[in-house]
């Protein structure tokens, strides 16, 4: 079936959220949206996240624009509260993160456990049973 659905569950509707997690846009909501308490000039967000300050500037504009931000009359964008899609995003990409270094954590201990029980050739082929003359 294709076409608008009459009926959505609401925790999960995110119909405006356009974002990449990969992407300058998604990082400053990111931050945002993480220290909702505080407000963020230009410059704060260019040393907070490592970008240049014009990258920054433009895109902080660009997300108030668009209503992802708010900012204050003298300045400081910030999350605004009536947001949740945003605040469910954040959230997602925080359990996103949370998985990744948990599959991460898993894999490092398989190598470790799997180079510590490595086994000879000889003790391969003795456990599989390769006859020494195979044609």
């Amino acid at each position: 079936m294709t076409g608008d659905r009459s009926e959505v569950r609401l925790e999960s509707h995110t119909p405006e959220v356009k974002l990449d997690p990969s992407t300058t846009k998604s990082a400053i909501v990111e931050l945002l949206y993480r220290n909702d308490e505080s407000g963020y000039k230009p410059h704060a967000v260019h040393q907070e996240l490592d970008i240049p300050h014009n990258t920054a500037k433009g895109t902080l504009r660009r997300l108030k624009k668009q209503g992802y931000i708010d900012q204050t009359e003298d300045g400081y964008y910030h999350a605004r509260e009536d947001r949740e899609d945003l605040y469910r995003y954040v959230g997602g990409l925080d359990g996103l993160d949370r998985m990744f270094a948990e599959h991460d954590t898993d894999a490092d201990t398989d190598e470790a456990v799997s180079d510590e029980s490595s086994l000879s050739e000889d003790a391969i082929e003795d456990a599989i049973n390769v006859p020494d003359n195979v044609e």
